[in-house]
């Protein structure tokens, strides 16, 4: 792992993850709040814990990597990570975590499965507020009622397009991790039929079969998310758009508000806080 940067706050450094560990399943209120500053380059290794999890950065960029796929998560976005999830998280650029730890039992009707989320505004604030919350609070009170409420705004999470199912078929998965290696290679699907001298339509049925997604549209997918983690550490839409093949940068924005109904710079016009 990497070394901490000295003008970080102390109290918000990383630790090590067992000792992390153990402090979660320690943890005997509902639900807590923890706040970590990562810097660049930070990865956190696979692990689960017995909580659900809010993954949510207010600056910086996380990619995680969970059983149920990949996600890209910039700020003003989340991750509801399921108890029981293996997951590991890759910083890109200094990520500023204020994460919420959630028993199963106290929330039995919140999310099915792990997924992006959007943050509103009001929990955006909530999840400010509850890192001050002294633990264990006692229902009841301020503090009791502050996190209680977190529980009904998180029944309220509105799901986001930024996952990448990868498939489990060997050919398929083959065709996915040199895409990921060249996003901006031309390639057809007739392409890839012939050189795994497969018919385009069974690879067609496999990609919509193990994906939820045909071709294009986990093309698209892995483009999209690729070009969140450039944009993110400040590189220049024209130079992400030609990386990623397409053919001029107002294509790229047209693929991207279509996706987000945001320009790139509104996505990352993030009122973010430390």
């Amino acid at each position: 792992m990497n070394h901490c940067k000295k003008d970080m706050d102390p109290s918000r450094r990383p630790k090590a993850l067992p000792e992390v560990l153990k402090e979660i399943e320690g943890e005997s209120s509902p639900i807590t709040g923890r706040a970590t500053d990562y810097p660049g380059g930070w990865y956190i290794e696979p692990h689960a814990h017995t909580k659900h999890q809010l993954i949510y950065a207010v600056r910086g960029v996380m990619v995680v990597q969970a059983d149920a796929g990949r996600w890209v998560v910039p700020p003003t976005r989340a991750i509801w990570m399921v108890a029981g999830m293996t997951h590991e998280i890759r910083c890109v650029g200094e990520v500023h975590m204020r994460s919420l730890l959630v028993a199963a039992e106290a929330a039995p009707k919140l999310l099915d499965g792990t997924q992006a989320v959007g943050i509103s505004p009001l929990l955006r604030e909530l999840i400010r507020a509850a890192m001050e919350v002294r633990q264990p609070y006692v229902p009841g009170t301020r503090d009791g009622r502050l996190m209680r409420l977190i529980l009904d705004e998180l029944r309220a999470l509105p799901v986001l397009p930024l996952h990448l199912q990868m498939p489990s078929d060997p050919r398929l998965l083959r065709i996915c991790e040199l895409l990921q290696q060249r996003l901006d290679d031309p390639s057809t699907m007739a392409d890839w039929a012939r050189r795994l001298m497969l018919d385009v339509k069974t690879i067609q049925r496999l990609f919509v079969k193990e994906t939820g997604m045909t071709f294009g549209q986990w093309r698209q997918q892995a483009r999209l998310l690729r070009a969140l983690e450039l944009l993110a550490v400040g590189e220049k839409v024209i130079d992400v758009a030609l990386a990623l093949g397409y053919e001029s940068p107002s294509a790229f924005a047209t693929m991207f508000r279509k996706q987000f109904d945001q320009t790139p710079s509104q996505f990352f016009a993030a009122e973010g806080w430390s």
